[in-house]
């Protein structure tokens, strides 16, 4: 079994979030939130918003914690073809300069605002419908139920 544990930002403004396509060293793109792996030793807090930075070339300030997402795929469903165990913090972020732009020498190959009603539509990430659904519903725990994988979604 793989383990990570990862930070991630919920960008909200006007009706839209920020979006970064993933695109994986075999070619496979898909739809993610801006954020990713808690380097040792590393604050989940600074990492959120390193990761934005690297992600999407944009200077992030943190609003709140959302919440926290623990979550297993199976070998049949990793990408790498072994259990995975995912960590996955959230915070509403907020974007306070910057332009968005490619992750130079990156798996990040742009950043784009997408109206939230588009999101649906979207080959994405599971993470994208999580942290949605701890933006809009702010659960007093901090815990959403879990996302049902299928159709568009991804892990």
């Amino acid at each position: 079994m793989s383990f990570r544990l990862a930070a991630y930002a919920v960008c909200i403004e006007d009706g839209r979030v920020l979006l970064a396509r993933y695109v994986s060293p075999t070619g496979d793109a898909n739809w993610t939130l801006p954020g990713g792996k808690v380097e040792h030793a590393e604050d989940p807090f600074n990492a959120v918003i390193r990761e934005v930075a690297e992600e999407t070339g944009c200077d992030a300030l943190v609003e709140r914690l959302l919440g926290v997402d623990s979550r297993v795929i199976p070998a049949a469903e990793a990408r790498l073809g072994i259990e995975h165990h995912n960590i996955g913090i959230f915070y509403r972020v907020r974007i306070t300069g910057g332009t968005l732009r490619p992750e130079p020498s990156g798996e990040t190959a742009e950043s784009i605002w997408t109206p939230i009603p588009d999101v649906a539509h979207l080959r994405r990430s599971s993470l994208v419908d999580i942290g949605l659904a701890l933006a809009q519903t702010l659960p007093p725990t901090g815990h959403v139920a879990p996302v049902p994988v299928g159709g568009l979604l991804r892990h």
